[in-house]
Order: C-alpha cells, then sequence, then structure tokens
C-alpha cells in the first residue's frame, strides 16, 4: 500500500472491548525489566508487540487522510485508545496472531503497524491475513516491503501457517505491488461485510514441512 500504507484488509475494526481484555491488555503492559516482545528484526527495523507508549504515534497514523484513505477513514484519540487496548488484549487470546508495531532500529520510532489477522469467512473459507499501515514519513523507502516479508516468513516458519492472503482495494496499485514482491498472486474477489464493491484476494501458498 502506498507509498507504503495499504490496509491489506478494512474490515477489522467492528471490534467490541471487554472489561476483561482491558485487564489483560494493562497486566500486559510491559515495565522496564519486560520489554516489549520482538516478533521479527529486519536490517532496519524491529516488529514487536505494542504497549501503551505507542499510543501518540498511532494517534498520527489513523488521524492522517491519506494513511486512511484506503481504509475507515481518519480516527480520533478514543477510537485509537480502543485499537491499542483490544489489539494489546489480543497478545494473550489469539495463538501467535496479532497486530505488532513496526519500529525504525535507528531511531525506535514507531513507524506503523503489521500483522496477521484471523479471518472467519473469505468466499466461504477460513482465511489468515497479512496486512499492514505505516505513518506517510515512511512511505517510499521498501519499509512496508521488509516488515511483511519477516511478518510472512514469521507466519511460516514459527506459526507453520499454510497460507496466507491480502484484502487489497483494486485501486490500491502500491499495495498489489507489495502483495507480488511477498509472492502472492491475485486469485480471486471477495465482497466483506460493509463493503461498497469488492476488494482482490492475493494469496501465498507456504510450504509445509514434511514429517520424517
Amino acid at each position: 500500500m502506498d507509498t507504503e500504507h495499504f490496509p491489506f484488509w478494512k474490515s477489522w475494526w467492528g471490534f467490541v472491548i471487554l472489561p476483561s481484555m482491558i485487564e489483560d491488555a494493562l497486566q500486559a503492559t510491559p515495565t522496564p525489566s519486560s520489554p516489549p516482545l520482538v516478533i521479527a528484526t529486519t536490517p532496519r527495523l524491529w516488529v514487536r508487540q505494542f504497549q501503551v507508549g505507542d499510543t501518540a504515534a498511532l494517534q498520527q497514523l489513523f488521524g492522517d487522510a491519506e494513511v486512511m484513505r484506503f481504509g475507515d477513514g481518519v480516527q480520533d484519540a478514543d477510537w485509537v485508545a480502543n485499537w491499542l487496548a483490544h489489539s494489546m488484549a489480543e497478545y494473550t487470546h489469539n495463538a501467535g496472531l496479532g497486530v505488532w508495531a513496526v519500529v525504525a532500529q535507528k531511531t525506535a520510532a514507531v513507524m506503523g503497524y503489521c500483522g496477521l489477522f484471523a479471518l472467519n469467512d473469505v468466499n466461504g473459507r477460513p482465511e489468515t491475513e497479512l496486512g499492514y499501515r505505516l505513518a506517510r514519513p515512511f512511505w517510499g523507502h521498501g519499509y512496508a516491503t521488509e516488515a511483511a516479508t519477516a511478518v510472512r516468513d514469521y507466519a511460516h516458519h514459527t506459526l507453520h501457517l499454510p497460507r496466507l492472503i491480502a484484502l487489497i482495494d483494486p485501486a490500491n496499485s502500491a499495495s498489489i505491488r507489495v502483495a507480488e514482491k511477498l509472492g502472492m498472486v491475485r486469485e480471486a474477489e471477495a465482497m466483506m461485510p460493509g463493503y461498497t464493491y469488492p476488494d482482490w484476494v492475493y494469496a501465498l501458498g507456504l510450504p509445509v514441512k514434511s514429517k520424517k
């Protein structure tokens, strides 16, 4: 996506924040002796779990109309706080899947997010979607491809997932290019709940190791 912000998905935002989820998120908040879990490391990036201190960076991300052009539009501070609480709570509930902060190693700046999302019904079947969104200052430098490649490899080597998809707006040519760099190919169209026109489904089969 971008310039580099494409949301492979748009419909994940129908979440409900329960008191127990807020409690889980607070309990999971990293302390100086408990740094956030790093999911993947690349030559320039860390992909790590979110923490409460990432709020300001997320407000800039979700508050930018151009960044949110292929998503659900600009979001306010309360929405961002709920999104962050939900994302952090999911780390204890979702079997290795989740949304993670993309962080620049040189500056420790939170650039955006990349993650794996469980979708119950895409054209009649459950899928795991790879998605991300980066803030505008980080577009055009290959960061999106770098982060998404690392998460793809995590899905393969750590989670042993057999397949990933990306749901991409047909007008989002930059997203399509990144998906293709990951090895994904256009497979179908999908009309998701709340959509007015279908997204394109890009898919990648991940090789499964044979048992010896």
